[in-house]
């Protein structure tokens, strides 16, 4: 629930779910039953509403006339704007070192146990130390079983995975919950589950992580954690804090997969959904810090320093070796492998929402048919949260130690560079329980990184490597891992279950494709990790761009656009993208950049309601009290009236949170004057900027008397005075590629006719996401669009969400 909804009045007409249609709710929509709006006279009934309160690029004309920048202040902005960059930069690309090493050797260590105690190997005092820790596991593993050696393997691989996966679901559930899907908690999360075995990846967290740095600096740093500077006041504005987190993000996808030119794309096609100049610059600054971090930190790690972490260099999966020439056979290979991606990318899409849909069931409720079918009772929280993930990691230890029992043992090849069998922790040819110069190709698959496993799929010149069986099978395997692990508590992301899955059958039709093809089958594992991503994320120039840079060859660039832009084609003909999808299934307000059909054939004021709650020039404190608590809007007209103009007529709009600054000031009169410029002497202009979350000025702080409330207070100073209009004629479609151009939070609709009162509104994103719901959804049992709001006003929050905050996975 919106904080500042809290004190709404209780006598308001609210949409509210009771017995049998509160469960029907939950069951059709769970990760919005706890979002009921209280938003003034609002009741939404399936439209998405959102407790954040979003960032806007429109330029006050208040702070610049009560915060007016010194010329000394002109001339360092430009330089703090880069050493703001700079510093989250280079906290953003120590993160990712940290993370890399942490997962290459907590992961190394465990496996290299497991693949000891098969082999009963002599083992170092730290896998000694280790055993002795898993000594109860071990026992029981004993007197359960005949067979000793390989019964502890199995002990020691799932209980290392099941106390990281659940150090990682208590960091989610009882410390940091935002960090859950994709602080401080979320980088420990997302080391320990990756750790832990589960078929995520690190990039969704690290894009979050990035994010959140470079928030932190947006919001002058933290007082909770005395880290603050004086110069970061500088940020505290909406457009600079939204570049910065863009940037963050951009480094979050530089720094996970040292792909620096495909986190800018990254940002400008799928984080930023507000792009200018400027911030193309920035972002490569940004990405560029990271990669130069990254490069000499993995230069450092290659002399060995850094235990099992620092082979490859930037380069993660290098498929240059490999000679690329295609005819005919290997472009219909091609355009198969898109379809394929496109057809399961958009299942993949539909399976993660149902999932998420019954996790939320099972995190939250329990239904209770004995003493009412439709009564839900909130029993459960963190602890069954950690239940299900430690569910899942056995789940995922069974499959990753049990299926390699079903693979056959494959001579070792007789003309190999590497050690066949290795008995590493990584490389092509895993030992298991095969006899001497044999592997389990299986086991080189599921007992390994993520990353090597990758990198096995995509190695060039191995074409029997992995029999089609295997391949079959672990395609299948990450395929439903990656759609029942996505969602639980754990910080996870998309990107690298996507790539596995693809890679999986991508080389699984290479090998079909083999007799009539020219390309390495290392290649067409690449070009299937291509079509699934292009499949489920829905994104082309960016994907592209990062596959390149993975894998450092060019030569592919024709056939990686081709299917992508396939894949994309064929899954945009069943669903939405799975960004797309897992934002509408939490609620936030995000407005599309193009505007829907219907849009040509309606008009602004088509989708407005009223009345409409004004504020005149000069207002009693009495009034603005009463509309903040009786409505959760952020934006309110205001109206001069005569004596201040001749006829009523707009004069600006003025924001809830500045209003709250200028209440708590105190500036009131007895009479009906303007102030002047005593707000400005008395008020500082960095108490109007935008604080961090759950940092400003709230509703219960204000210490207002009964004698104030009969007092006045001048709106002016703090209003803006030229805000975003149309006329109420405008197309609708205009009208919202407008408020989307502009990243906009209120747009106000004037009348066409003469007099203010004749008709003004203010245009958010949930009056046209309302509209468009509506319209995607028509069912003669809800009201209509301009019904969903009731008599609201039309200028309720609009809170227009950034695309950043779609990368929790």
């Amino acid at each position: 629930m919106d904080r500042e909804n809290k004190l709404l009045n209780e006598d308001d007409d609210i949409e509210s779910y009771t017995g049998k249609d509160m469960y029907e709710r939950v069951c059709s929509q769970p990760l919005l039953t706890k979002r009921r709006n209280t938003t003034s006279q609002i009741a939404i009934v399936g439209v998405n509403a959102c407790p954040v309160e979003s960032l806007d690029y429109e330029e006050r004309d208040m702070l610049r006339s009560v915060a007016k920048p010194s010329t000394g202040e002109k001339m360092i902005n430009y330089d703090l704007v880069f050493l703001a960059n700079f510093q989250s930069r280079l906290f953003t690309g120590l993160v990712g070192i940290f993370n890399n090493i942490a997962v290459e050797n907590i992961s190394g260590f465990k496996l290299l146990m497991t693949t000891g105690l098969m082999l009963k190997h002599q083992m170092g005092l730290a896998a000694i130390t280790a055993i002795v820790l898993m000594l109860v596991l071990v026992e029981l593993s004993e007197s359960s079983f005949n067979s000793g050696r390989y019964y502890k393997a199995f002990a020691a691989l799932a209980g290392c995975n099941l106390a990281l996966a659940a150090a990682a679901a208590a960091l989610c559930a009882y410390i940091a919950p935002a960090a859950a899907g994709s602080g401080i908690p979320e980088i420990f999360g997302s080391i320990l589950c990756v750790s832990a075995g589960f078929v995520v990846g690190k990039e969704g967290p690290m894009v979050h992580t990035g994010a959140c740095i470079a928030s932190l600096i947006g919001q002058g740093g933290s007082r909770k954690y005395h880290l603050t500077w004086k110069w970061l006041r500088y940020f505290k504005n909406d457009r600079d804090r939204r570049d910065l987190i863009t940037c963050g993000a951009a480094a979050g996808v530089a720094s996970a997969f040292r792909a620096p030119v495909g986190g800018v794309l990254f940002a400008l096609e799928e984080a930023a959904s507000w792009w200018r100049s400027a911030l193309l610059w920035r972002t490569f600054f940004t990405t560029a810090v990271v990669a130069i971090v990254l490069r000499a930190f993995i230069q450092l790690c290659s002399t060995g320093t850094c235990g099992l972490f620092g082979e490859g260099g930037l380069i993660m999966y290098d498929v240059s070796a490999a000679k690329v020439s295609y005819s005919v056979p290997d472009i219909l290979a091609v355009i198969l492998l898109g379809v394929i991606g496109g057809i399961f990318g958009s299942l993949y899409n539909y399976l993660v929402d149902k999932v998420l849909r019954t996790y939320s069931l099972i995190n939250e409720y329990v239904p209770q048919p004995i003493i009412d079918p439709g009564i839900l009772e909130h029993k459960k929280g963190p602890a069954a949260k950690i239940l299900l993930v430690v569910t899942i990691s056995l789940l995922t230890s069974i499959c990753s130690y049990g299926l390699p029992w079903f693979a056959t043992c494959i001579p070792c090849p007789a003309e190999v560079s590497s050690r066949c069998p290795n008995i590493d922790v990584s490389g092509n040819y895993k030992s298991f329980q095969c006899p001497p110069n044999h592997y389990n190709d299986m086991a080189s698959l599921f007992l390994n990184t993520n990353d090597d496993a990758i990198r096995n799929l995509l190695s060039t010149s191995t074409s029997k490597e992995f029999h089609l069986s295997t391949l079959f099978i672990f395609f299948c395997a990450v395929y439903c891992l990656g759609i029942i692990t996505y969602g639980i508590a754990i910080p996870s992301g998309l990107f690298i279950p996507v790539i596995l899955a693809g890679a999986g059958y991508g080389r699984f039709v290479g090998r079909l494709f083999e007799p009539i093809t020219k390309l390495d089958v290392g290649l067409f594992g690449l070009l299937g990790a291509a079509s699934f991503l292009g499949g489920t994320m829905r994104m082309t120039v960016s994907l592209c761009v990062i596959l390149l840079e993975l894998t450092n060859d060019l030569l592919m660039l024709p056939l990686v656009m081709l299917v992508l832009l396939i894949s994309k084609t064929m899954g945009d003909m069943f669903n939405h993208g799975v960004y797309d999808q897992i934002v509408k299934l939490k609620g936030l307000p995000y407005m599309e950049a193009h505007a829907e059909p219907y849009m040509k054939h309606l008009v602004a004021r088509d989708i407005v309601s009223g009345p409409l709650i004004t504020f005149s020039g000069v207002e009693k404190v009495g009034n603005i009290l009463h509309a903040l608590k009786t409505t959760g809007h952020n934006g309110f007209p205001v109206i001069d009236e005569p004596p201040f103009a001749d006829s009523p007529e707009l004069c600006g709009l003025v924001l809830r949170s500045h209003l709250l600054v200028l209440l708590k000031g105190k500036i009131f009169s007895g009479h009906r004057v303007l102030a002047g410029d005593e707000v400005v002497r008395r008020i500082s202009g960095f108490d109007f900027a935008k604080t961090g979350s759950g940092k400003g000025v709230k509703l219960e702080d204000l210490d207002i008397k009964d004698e104030d409330m009969e007092m006045y207070v001048d709106l002016h100073p703090i209003t803006n005075a030229s805000p975003y209009t149309v006329v109420e004629t405008m197309s609708l479609a205009k009208a919202a590629v407008l408020f989307r151009q502009l990243g906009l939070r209120h747009m106000c609709v004037v009348p066409k006719g003469q007099g203010i009162h004749a008709g003004n509104f203010v245009l958010t994103i949930y009056l046209i996401n309302a509209e468009a719901s509506d319209r995607r959804n028509p069912d003669p049992t809800r009201l209509s669009a301009g019904a969903y709001f009731g008599t609201v006003p039309s200028h309720e929050s609009s809170k227009m969400t950034m695309k950043e905050l779609r990368l929790v996975g």
